[in-house]
């Protein structure tokens, strides 16, 4: 170990979405930074996560519209799927992006990219491969890694995760998926789509932070294509037979065994803390991961945390940019600035997408005494009934005329939440997203109609707003 430390301004530990944000914009503002990283650059989000598995249901997608083409009047067909290639196209979607990612470009912008792993010895201080570093600020952005549930026997069978089913080239015959959140979800779909006998296995319902009757659209989804979806399932055992892993479900060892050729373990995330020595810089965590103050800060007030390694905070991409924003803010300008979690999208993107800010409408009964729910069928859009895409719906929660929580499930939901996450954001009222001008025909316009029944329904019937009509007729010239 050398005697003196390399001393920066900020140390960043992760470069995947949080730690790279934070790390290029101080860089830019003059900050002498060093990035730490031990695996690849870019994270999870970039190599196992967002990006792979959003190439994958795209593949997949095309697959699914040739089997579906009959009602355009096209012939049906079924899809002879190239497996390898699906995956060489998932890969290479990954290398158009990772050059943004990449250490090159990062040393351009003069961060100092130091490759191995971080821990700290001290409050003020790290090692990195036997090199000691100092700094005034650090920003811990490690994320989160496959969460493994202690299943006997589930080593011995052999699974794969979402950090290494992308690395796959040979179709698997028969994918148990086990876990039901949106990743589980996700690929359980994409992969039946892509030819692969599928059973997707939950010890509750899928997807059961959601609102239940948009999941009820999509388990709909699910089995119509073919996903074996076993619900209620709890795993008693797993092992590895001659044709590859199987699970026996709630103690059944004989009558309810699932084999299958590939197993997903797809059970949730847990934060990448180990290793990391918080003990000797003083910062608090468990099993959830770091614990933070509104403003992202460490008990060691030195030290911020952001993105999945921070307990109760969001799992998504889109959050981890937001808390990088936020530390900018403070450890390189020196502005105030706190986390808020309470309006952050997210979307599950199956077919139909399921996408959701705010308050759930079973949330919303919970924390307010009354509520008013709108509700348009997609059915109603004509853009969707053209596309013949009209399964799913739009969901507007209001309180005291206040729109607290917005569902959506249907093709494109995400891209249709963007403009109410912006309101929201705002507290746009309803009178300016009601008299908005929208091209027509769109899939937004359903939005729209959401916002024009709330005031219908206040106009239309109502005795003195009849009175006035009237008498406006009478009196004006």
């Amino acid at each position: 170990m050398k005697e003196n430390a390399d001393h920066f301004d900020l140390i960043v530990i992760g470069a995947g979405a949080a730690g790279l944000s934070v790390a290029s914009g101080a860089a830019q503002m003059g900050v002498r930074v060093a990035l730490i990283e031990a695996r690849a650059m870019g994270g999870d989000c970039l190599n196992s996560g967002c990006v792979p598995s959003k190439a994958l249901i795209a593949a997949a997608a095309r697959a699914q519209a040739m089997r579906e083409a009959e009602v355009f009047g096209i012939e049906a067909v079924e899809p002879v799927v190239d497996f390898p290639k699906v995956m060489e196209h998932v890969a290479d979607v990954i290398a158009q992006i990772a050059p943004h990612d990449s250490q090159e470009r990062f040393e351009g912008l003069g961060v100092t990219v130091i490759r191995g792993m971080a821990r700290f010895t001290g409050p003020d201080a790290l090692e990195v491969e036997g090199r000691r570093l100092t700094a005034r600020r650090f920003v811990i952005a490690t994320g989160s890694r496959p969460a493994i549930p202690p299943i006997p026997g589930l080593e011995d069978a052999g699974y794969l995760t979402n950090e290494t089913i992308f690395d796959l080239r040979e179709r698997p015959r028969h994918l148990i998926v086990l876990g039901g959140g949106p990743i589980g979800v996700e690929l359980a779909q994409a992969f039946r789509r892509l030819g692969a006998q599928v059973t997707l296995v939950e010890a509750g319902t899928i997807l059961n932070r959601e609102d239940g009757q948009a999941v009820g659209v999509l388990r709909q989804a699910l089995l119509r294509e073919g996903v074996n979806v076993r619900e209620g399932a709890t795993v008693q055992a797993a092992g590895r037979g001659p044709d590859g892993p199987w699970l026996d479900l709630d103690g059944d060892r004989n009558g309810d065994r699932i084999k299958g050729s590939h197993l997903l373990v797809a059970t949730g995330r847990a934060a990448t803390v180990e290793g990391l020595g918080l003990e000797a810089a003083g910062v608090a965590h468990d099993r959830k991961g770091i614990a933070v103050d509104a403003r992202l800060r460490t008990s060691n007030r030195r030290i911020h945390a952001i993105g999945d390694v921070v307990a109760d905070a969001p799992s998504f991409t889109h959050v981890a940019g937001y808390h990088a924003g936020l530390v900018i803010r403070q450890a390189v300008l020196g502005l105030p600035a706190k986390a808020d979690h309470a309006m952050i999208p997210r979307v599950t993107y199956g077919a139909p997408e399921l996408a959701q800010i705010g308050l759930t409408e079973v949330e919303a009964r919970k924390a307010h005494e009354r509520i008013q729910v709108i509700r348009k069928d997609l059915a109603e859009n004509d853009r969707a009934r053209a596309d013949r895409a009209t399964e799913g719906w739009m969901k507007l929660i209001l309180h005291r005329g206040r729109p607290v929580g917005v569902t959506i499930v249907a093709a494109h939901a995400g891209e249709m939440l963007a403009p109410w996450a912006q309101a929201m954001a705002a507290g746009t009222r309803l009178s300016k997203l009601s008299g908005m001008v929208l091209p027509y025909p769109t899939v937004a316009e359903l939005g729209k109609a959401v916002t024009g029944t709330y005031f219908s329904e206040k106009l239309f019937g109502n005795p003195w707003v009849e009175r006035v009509a009237r008498a406006v007729q009478r009196l004006v010239p």
